[in-house]
């Protein structure tokens, strides 16, 4: 399908008859005049012949030259087909939920398209969203109104962490076809899901079928994954993955993800044919699961790959220590024998000497009546709760006995209740006070103390007890000590004083102890928990939006604009964060059923982007007039056969010499970046045309000169010449040979710097399927230092401009450099590894236009990814020198003295 970008200019077509009579008006005849002895010359033989009129294939070649400039002015599209059939408003239908965010560049890349092509035909456009605004606003039907209008509207629309409400998207386009009627086109851009089996998918599917002949978009072949929260089974996470079914088997990878951001763990998920759930086992040992902060779906860009880890999934280990190690197992009699049975299934349990224990890390370590003897063993348990450990002790014959330093109050003696020296009788436990870890715990009524360890009464007993019993007597009492604690309970760890060890709140409290353990001394009590940080429409945390509202607690509820997936609290070192996840709460992605007769149907992948013909027009205009100039020199007789091909060949000899690659020599005396070649024709051309962009971009706001960027091939070419190579890393990439291992080595080595771009990051997730891997590939033998991600205060993010982002044509993925403590290079990391496609956002075509849009902040996402390349260009060239300006002030003053 043809189009005009500039139909008007067509109108100049009719005006070629004109032209063809005035090629072939000659010029005026001669006067005669009366000359009798021009009769002597009459029968001269002729050397030259002029035609009275010019031939007719010139005239048709001027002809043709002048069409073909007419249509290329009108900049005639050709399109990749598929367009929306109808008449009226263009009416764009979008599913802009949390399903959408893993292709959403393609969903937003087919609407430009289609609004392109409306603009084109001078059709009014209109847009629905059918999801909630970040204000819990209801979905509303933008338009009627020009296309160039509606753009930027199309261009900031995002895709949100919740569920589409296409009930609500329903009623909003009923109300808008009361105050706008007429003929309508509509295309849907659908998820394809029936979310919550909501029948309002197939109803406003239904609605739209009857406002023109329908097409649905939707993302055929790829599932729709969601990851739900991992069970913990021992020393393991057990991960379960929903999807969508399709009709090939399946593979999917989960990353285990620490807080900064590194990859702590991986494990595959693997599905048959129409299955439509997976499970994944994590193994890791517990100091790393403790850091894992979230895990991520690989190759998904949306909140449903993301989940979140909160206390909930920490495990914390468990020193013990019984008082007789060798009777501590001894079944119902042993001094750990019910300890082990309560943490088991909840916390890594440890055996072994006081010295190996401490020599680990440890959350709590539990005494089971062990008196401490003075010397190295008491200096190390002093030491484990200064710094921060939770020592939890039992009372018993032996304790009483010897009681030491390490006890949270003074001991007192031994009683005994219902013995044969004792008037009372055992007593029951006492309600729980306000402030105690234990508070909310239902008391049994079966639970019965026999015999315990008195405390000394003493000021500050009260403000230690953390359980009583009914006659208010201590139970649990707890001190601070350090940046540490001290629990004892008063009775022993077996049934031999009490009933408590048998009971179930024996295992409640002890969970609740060791969750302390973790430094998470504000409870979720009964206060409200605001809303920290939410997850966006593409995974990411960022701050919340301003209609979320806070969470009671104990509240689990189905993520919605009032209550985003993300991170909901209390703020400062000592609050408390839960974590609300999409696969917590949301059903398995159902597909919706099957949509209207007559609905023609598009996939969203694969469209072929549309291709303006005008300058291909209008180089072969060109190229007719060069053959008419010398045609007409020809005929004229000026122009030999010899000489027209000179002429021809000095015609075209300056295009060609344009097109050699500069002399090796050439590159001294010039500065200039560089790209690694390939073989891949579209990639190489992406990346001359991105680095000639940042280059044009550099010299005209820096004081850099950068000349013709160039092509490279490791190891044949001498890279010494470049401060600054691109390395597109293609998922078909092959493994480096060793000359292009040595070169590259010795190019970072002598203060270098790679650029490995993967191109499917943040926005671009899904754009290069398996660049990840050719990565892992391509560096393979390469020195590459240990990396971190950018920080907030690295040299990159402030070598020209002050950036919070490095986006490029994508944006929200991670950007890695070497670590800080490096200090090898002079701290200049020798490479930046990231997936967002900067020459894509980078390159403009031979009239200095932009190619590729950025996705998804437009134009101002484009400004950034120059800003980035900017200070990129200026750290390669000067390296740490924006880091080297603390030392001013004190040259400054040592040039004063």
């Amino acid at each position: 399908m043809i189009s005009f970008a500039a139909p008007w200019l067509l109108l100049a077509l009719p005006a070629l008859p004109v032209l063809w009579w005035l090629l072939r008006v000659t010029p005026p005849q001669p006067r005669r005049q009366a000359f009798p002895a021009a009769i002597l010359l009459r029968d001269l033989p002729l050397t030259e012949e002029t035609p009275a009129r010019t031939p007719w294939w010139v005239l048709l070649l001027r002809l043709l030259a002048a069409a073909l400039l007419i249509l290329g002015l009108a900049r005639p599209v050709w399109g990749p087909g598929g367009a929306a059939q109808g008449s009226g408003t263009l009416l764009l239908v979008v599913d802009d939920g949390w399903a959408s965010g893993p292709d959403w560049p393609l969903r937003i890349a087919i609407a430009q398209s289609e609004l392109d092509r409306a603009g084109r035909e001078g059709r009014p456009t209109a847009l629905l969203a059918t999801t909630p605004g970040e204000g819990a606003q209801p979905p509303r039907v933008i338009g009627p109104m020009p296309a160039e209008d509606l753009a930027p509207r199309l261009a900031a629309l995002r895709p949100r962490a919740w569920a589409p409400d296409r009930a609500a998207a329903l009623a909003a386009l009923d109300a808008w076809r009361a105050q706008a009627p007429g003929a309508v086109t509509p295309i849907y851009l659908s998820d394809g899901l029936s979310h919550r089996a909501d029948p309002a998918a197939e109803a406003l599917m239904a609605r739209l079928a009857t406002l023109g002949p329908l097409t649905l978009a939707r993302a055929d072949g790829r599932p729709v994954r969601l990851l739900s929260p991992p069970r913990t089974e021992g020393d393991s996470l057990r991960v379960t993955l929903r999807q969508s079914p399709v009709g090939a088997p399946s593979e999917a990878q989960v990353i285990a993800r620490g807080q900064d951001g590194r990859a702590l763990a991986q494990a595959e998920f693997r599905l048959a044919a129409g299955a439509t759930e997976g499970e994944a086992v994590l193994e890791l040992p517990t100091e790393i699961r403790n850091r894992v902060f979230r895990l991520d779906l690989a190759g998904e860009a949306g909140p449903g790959a993301v989940v979140l880890l909160d206390e909930r999934f920490r495990r914390r280990p468990v020193g013990l220590l019984p008082g007789a190690e060798e009777t501590a197992d001894t079944p119902l009699i042993g001094d750990l024998f019910y300890l082990e049975r309560a943490l088991a299934p909840y916390a890594e349990l440890r055996r072994d000497t006081a010295e190996r224990l401490l020599a680990r890390p440890l959350s709590v370590l539990i005494l089971a009546d062990r008196p401490i003897a003075p010397g190295a063993e008491l200096d190390a348990l002093t030491r484990f709760v200064n710094e921060g450990g939770t020592l939890i002790r039992f009372a018993g014959a032996r304790l009483a006995e010897r009681p030491d330093t390490l006890l949270p109050v003074p001991l007192r003696a031994e009683r005994q209740l219902g013995g044969a020296l004792s008037w009372e009788q055992p007593q029951r436990l006492a309600a729980f006070p306000e402030g105690s870890p234990f508070a909310g715990l239902p008391v049994p009524a079966e639970v019965s103390i026999s015999r315990q360890v008195l405390a000394e009464p003493s000021a500050r007993l009260a403000e230690r007890i953390w359980a009583r019993l009914a006659d208010g007597t201590p139970l649990v009492t707890a001190e601070s000590r350090g940046e540490g604690r001290i629990v004892l309970f008063h009775v022993t760890a077996t049934a031999e004083w009490s009933d408590l060890p048998l009971s179930g709140l024996f295992v409640q409290m002890l969970r609740r102890l060791v969750a302390l353990s973790a430094g998470v001394s504000g409870q979720e009590g009964e206060g409200m928990l605001a809303p920290l940080e939410a997850l966006d429409g593409f995974g990411r945390l960022a701050t919340p939006p301003p209609g979320a509202q806070p969470l009671a607690p104990g509240d689990d509820p189905i993520p919605s604009a009032r209550h985003p997936p993300g991170w909901y609290g209390t703020q400062g070192p000592e609050g408390f964060r839960r974590a609300l996840n999409l696969g917590a709460t949301l059903p398995a992605p159902v597909l919706h059923a099957a949509p209207p007769a007559g609905t023609t149907l598009r996939s969203i992948a694969g469209i072929p982007p549309e291709q303006d013909l005008g300058p291909w027009l209008l180089a072969a205009a060109l190229v007719l007039l060069m053959v008419d100039l010398l045609a007409s020199l020809r005929l004229r007789g000026l122009l030999g056969p010899v000489r027209a091909a000179g002429l021809a060949l000095a015609l075209l000899l300056p295009g060609a010499a344009q097109a050699q690659p500069a002399e090796p020599g050439e590159h001294a005396l010039v500065t200039r970046l560089a790209y690694v070649v390939t073989g891949d024709a579209g990639t190489d051309q992406i990346m001359h045309q991105g680095l000639a962009g940042l280059s044009d971009f550099v010299n005209r706001r820096t004081a850099a000169a950068l000349a013709e960027p160039v092509g490279v091939v490791p190891g044949r070419d001498d890279l010494s010449f470049f401060p600054l190579l691109y390395f597109t890393v293609r998922p078909d990439a092959a493994a480096l040979d060793a000359a292009a291992v040595e070169a590259l080595n010795t190019f970072m080595r002598q203060g270098g710097i790679i650029l490995f771009d993967t191109r499917d990051e943040g926005s671009g997730e899904g754009f290069a399927p398996g660049a990840r891997a050719a990565l892992r590939r391509v560096t393979q033998g390469l020195a590459i230092p240990p990396l971190a991600p950018v920080p907030e205060d690295h040299v990159l993010r402030r070598a020209f401009y002050l950036l919070a982002d490095l986006p490029g044509r994508f944006t929200g993925g991670t950007v890695w450099v070497s670590r800080e403590q490096d200090r090898a290079n002079d701290s200049v990391s020798p490479v930046v590894i990231g997936g967002h496609d900067w020459a894509g956002a980078w390159a403009v075509d031979a009239g200095g236009q932009n190619i590729h849009a950025a996705v998804p902040g437009g134009a101002r996402q484009r400004t950034l990814a120059y800003r980035f390349g900017a200070n990129l260009v200026i750290y390669a060239l000067t390296g740490n020198y924006k880091g080297d300006q603390v030392h001013v002030p004190a040259i400054l003053e040592r040039l004063g003295n």
